[in-house]
């Protein structure tokens, strides 16, 4: 479980009678498969790899470049296709 403070991005609000604020600690799955299972983040609320690197950047304050954030982005792809060309072999 990591907890990345998220609930600084969220004004706490009322939702059925309920005080709803930031989820806390979210659980974190392994990278296989992940190009193929949109949305991300544990309540789907990122459509794609890269709104989860923008996200992240955000999040953490990495402070990216353009170039950092498009590896990143590319990343899954890349490593799934390598493991592809390997098993070929």
């Amino acid at each position: 479980m990591h907890n990345l403070q998220a609930e600084r991005f969220y004004k706490p609000r009322m939702v059925n009678g309920m005080m709803a604020s930031a989820d806390g600690p979210i659980k974190t799955f392994p990278l296989r498969g992940v190009k193929d299972t949109p949305p991300y983040l544990h309540d789907g609320r990122l459509l794609t790899i890269e709104d989860t690197v923008e996200f992240f950047n955000l999040i953490l304050e990495t402070q990216l470049s353009s170039q950092e954030k498009f590896g990143l982005g590319r990343f899954p792809s890349d490593l799934i296709d390598g493991l592809a060309a390997a098993s070929c072999f």
